[in-house]
């Protein structure tokens, strides 16, 4: 009995089909990897994944791109600072405050128009108002004739310090000194003087020096002769200092000096007293 044998072709077969079995499920995941790859270099290529988009936000819910990150919350002195890098960028490292007309014109050339021309206007209105207030700054001598238009009518909003003296008088010289001073110091106040005979007729000599103190054309204080001045010993912080009392000038002085040197000479006269030679 002859055994026979099957040929190999006949065995062929069956093998070939568990293979193709086999293959099949690679290629479908071969095909899945290849298709997800290419996707996401599409999406990527073709998606701002930082957009707010409703597409966005389902890819973000499937996880297909990463979730969008959390703005960082800008504080108040990070606002101060990012203002202040604006104007110094906007004025090119130069002092605006610093800079005349002139230069402000040319420099509009090449920075903001708008915020410039603002810059220049409140400049111009800040001259003017300075020199409209600094417009004295000397002791001027009247006469009875002036008396009305520059004492009465200075102006709005202006403080006339006016001194009524005599010739040959030393405090009245001494309180010229000191309002020359003064006058320079405060030149948005007016200092004029007087011989008060030509202002008042028959003035009291006993009475001079005067000064009265104006504003707006009403008399606001009046010092009267050397008692109510302070003495011939009159310093000029303190005629300052009881000037500004009266509002005619903005002084720093805010105490009284002559308390100071009461105080001072109050110790002199007990150790005066005191002394045993």
């Amino acid at each position: 009995m002859d055994v026979g044998v099957e040929p190999i072709e006949a065995n062929v077969e069956p093998i070939r089909l568990c293979w193709q079995v086999v293959q099949l499920p690679l290629a479908i995941l071969y095909a899945l990897l290849y298709t997800q790859q290419k996707f996401g270099m599409i999406l990527h290529q073709q998606l701002d994944p930082n957009e707010d988009t409703e597409w966005n936000d389902i890819l973000r819910a499937k996880g297909i791109i990463p979730q969008k990150p959390k703005e960082k919350e800008i504080t108040e002195d990070e606002i101060i600072g990012m203002i202040e890098s604006t104007i110094a960028e906007k004025q090119n490292g130069k002092d605006l405050s610093k800079l005349d007309l002139d230069e402000l014109d040319e420099l509009e050339d090449s920075e903001d128009e708008a915020v410039l021309q603002q810059y220049r206007q409140k400049r111009i209105a800040e001259m003017q108002a300075a020199v409209s207030r600094a417009r004295f700054g000397t002791v001027r001598e009247i006469s009875g004739q002036d008396y009305v238009e520059e004492v009465t009518k200075a102006g709005e909003g202006i403080y006339v310090v006016l001194h009524l003296y005599s010739r040959g008088v030393p405090f009245c010289a001494l309180i010229n000194q000191h309002l020359t001073q003064l006058a320079a110091a405060f030149p948005m106040t007016k200092f004029v003087r007087a011989i008060a005979t030509t202002c008042i007729a028959n003035y009291p000599e006993r009475n001079v020096p005067t000064i009265f103190v104006y504003y707006e054309g009403q008399l606001k204080k009046q010092f009267i002769g050397a008692v109510e001045l302070g003495g011939p010993n009159l310093t000029c912080d303190e005629l300052e200092y009881m000037l500004g009392q009266a509002k005619a000038i903005e002084s720093n002085i805010k105490e009284d000096p002559r308390e100071s040197k009461k105080i001072k000479d109050k110790l002199f006269a007990e150790l005066s007293d005191n002394n045993d030679w």
